[in-house]
């Protein structure tokens, strides 16, 4: 397991269960961080305007969005406020590569934001955050990952937080 403490990373369990609503209002509450975002999936589904091919091999794509309208969920992490954001269609048996490449393209340091659930398995974030809905589309089995530290809130309360409970020092990602 590899630390990386500028990395706050964000689980679900399940589709619409907050996990980009999540990153878009810790963006927001930051926005003198200069915040870079990724998305990670293993669905490969069909490329859409705005995204950067940056890398490609047999096995992942990596891109930068740069479409600032719309409703993807790396449109609204640009729009909130983050200084760069990269998306990344990959296999689980590459994901932990294609993630050292992604964090390659970004300065040491940097406060990066990050939505993957599988990533959890390979690093040890500063915080790990997990959402979760009572109205999910389809259950993701993440009870692995609930034994390991993390935060949890629940999606249908996140708009009433004022703020979330998480700051960025020293280079690290810290829950209060």
């Amino acid at each position: 397991m590899v630390s990386i403490p500028n990395l706050l990373l964000i689980a679900g369990t399940g589709t619409k269960s907050g996990k980009t609503s999540m990153a878009c209002k810790i963006i927001r509450q930051f926005p003198e961080l200069k915040i870079t975002a990724v998305k990670i999936t293993p669905h490969f589904h069909e490329t859409t305007p705005g995204l950067v091919s940056i890398s490609k091999e047999n096995g992942y794509v990596i891109y930068e969005e740069t479409e600032k309208n719309g409703l993807k969920d790396t449109t609204r992490m640009l729009k909130a406020g983050a200084d760069k954001v990269y998306f990344a269609k990959v296999w689980d048996e590459q994901l932990f590569e294609v993630f050292r490449e992604i964090m390659k393209l970004i300065p040491e340091g940097v406060p990066v934001i990050c939505e993957s659930p599988a990533l959890r398995n390979f690093v040890e974030p500063g915080v790990f955050v997990i959402m979760k809905s009572d109205t999910i589309h389809k259950h993701k089995d993440i009870t692995h990952l609930l034994t390991l530290p993390h935060v949890m809130f629940q999606f249908e309360t996140l708009d009433s937080l004022r703020s979330i409970p998480v700051k960025f020092t020293d280079g690290r990602w810290h829950s209060l």
